[in-house]
């Protein structure tokens, strides 16, 4: 089981593409996450846990991580 974080509100028909059995969606950044999934958000500061695999940006553009 693999936790992903959300960073801003996702879209839950985005959200709905992964695999309820695979991965455990949430919005808690005090839990060490596998994935992080954004829109737009300031991670310039964010300490990231040494658990983490991929960061995806929903929506267009990859600019912001």
């Amino acid at each position: 089981m693999f936790d992903i974080l959300t960073l801003n509100k996702i879209a839950a028909c985005g959200l709905d593409q992964l695999d309820s059995t695979k991965y455990t969606i949430t919005d808690d950044a005090t839990k060490d996450a596998d994935g992080i999934i954004l829109r737009s958000f300031a991670m310039h500061d964010m300490e990231l846990p040494a658990s983490l695999k991929a960061v995806a940006r929903a929506g267009a553009g990859t600019n912001n991580i």
